[in-house]
């Protein structure tokens, strides 16, 4: 056996010992936590603890395009692009407060927990959704040929999770926060279904949000407020029994977005919103759930077809 041949078994025989370690001897800590938690808290490799937060509100932002933004002759540019594009995105999630926050390449997220976390996440993505209107406005007077289509995409989820920090153990830098649950994942694959300039939030996160008439009615400019600022999506990429969501296509409003922002952040929730204004919201909601069950009644009843022939 050859030297490397000797390297390469001793290293998979050693991580098989390992493996073997953690899933039947090792012994794992998990440890229950409030929203006062901080990341500087968070166990390191080395340790058998995990921490679990039962209520966390992760925000995912990805700019759509980005592989195809340019490289070669036009590094310079597209350097400067993720650049202004993700550091003004990461910006926002730290200005609306989140407890943590991951750069992932074309994008990152933000999780949010604690005071308000639910009130803090929304206005942090929608608030990356109306900067992602006047990036890319520049953007297309820069260059006002060839640019393809780009803008983030945003995705949120709720939900409780495990972290610790896993990678090389004893050495600091070569570790990193791992979240064990959904709500990144989820959110993610929001982001994903979502184009460009759209938020995209699951029904759980719109469960806790539909009662504040600052998120859930459009302000009072034009015609006044409507139950047309938000409508419902299926995100294909879930679990069937998770898929309902709903999503957002508009930034704030110029002229009430700034209030509207500071009364969520202040905990604010009502309106004086017409009577039947919030009946079309509600009628609006439960005729698209029940066309929802409906279609996936009938997807189900397909599949069962098929599966009997």
């Amino acid at each position: 056996m050859s030297d490397d041949e000797a390297f390469l078994t001793s290293l998979l025989a050693s991580l098989d010992d390992e493996v073997n370690t953690v899933l039947n001897n090792s012994t794992v800590n998990v440890v229950d936590k409030g929203g006062d938690f901080s990341i500087a808290d968070i166990p390191s490799s080395s340790s058998d603890t995990w921490i679990k937060l039962h209520n966390v509100v992760a925000v995912v932002c990805d700019l759509k395009g980005s592989t195809h933004l340019g490289t070669g002759k036009y590094d310079k540019s597209t350097a400067r692009i993720y650049k202004s594009g993700v550091e003004g995105a990461v910006r926002i999630l730290n200005e609306f407060d989140a407890n943590f926050i991951d750069i992932q390449g074309d994008g990152g997220f933000g999780l949010f927990w604690g005071d308000r976390a639910y009130e803090r996440a929304m206005c942090a993505g929608v608030t990356i959704r109306t900067f992602s209107g006047d990036f890319v406005d520049r953007l297309e007077k820069r260059w006002p040929d060839g640019l393809p289509e780009t803008g983030f995409k945003v995705g949120i989820h709720a939900d409780r999770t495990l972290v610790k920090r896993i990678g090389t153990r004893r050495v600091i830098a070569e570790q990193e926060a791992v979240w064990a649950g959904r709500p990144v994942n989820y959110a993610a694959k929001c982001a994903q279904t979502a184009d460009r300039h759209q938020v995209i939030i699951t029904q759980r996160v719109w469960d806790k949000l539909k009662g504040n008439d600052y998120i859930a009615f459009s302000c009072d400019c034009g015609e006044g407020p409507t139950a047309s600022l938000w409508t419902d999506i299926s995100v294909d990429r879930l679990p069937e029994h998770d898929r309902d969501a709903v999503v957002l296509n508009v930034p704030w409003c110029q002229k009430c977005g700034p209030s509207f922002c500071d009364a969520i952040m202040a905990g604010e929730s009502k309106r004086d919103i017409p009577q039947s204004v919030r009946s079309a919201i509600n009628k609006m909601k439960m005729q698209d759930a029940l066309k929802a069950k409906r279609a996936r009644e009938e997807a189900r009843k397909t599949a069962l077809r098929g599966v009997r022939r």
